[in-house]
């Protein structure tokens, strides 16, 4: 139950801007989390959607998927 609250919470902050957060996700997560807890795993969701937004505004490949495509 835990699991399934952390994805949906940190995919409802991937979608922000298309569907929001639903008062009833946030309190299905209050449910299962502390608040420190709560608030690590926004903080995680964020710095993860942060990475991949500069990955592919810069269009960044990873160091082995390079190696792979010359091979």
């Amino acid at each position: 139950m835990r699991a399934s609250a952390a994805l949906a919470w940190s995919e409802a902050l991937t979608l922000l801007p298309e569907h929001g957060a639903p008062e009833e996700l946030f309190a299905s997560v209050q449910a299962q989390f502390s608040e420190a807890e709560m608030v690590n795993l926004t903080l995680a969701v964020i710095a993860i959607n942060g990475w991949n937004r500069i990955g592919v505004g810069f269009n960044l490949q990873h160091p082995t998927a390079s190696e792979t495509i010359a091979a």
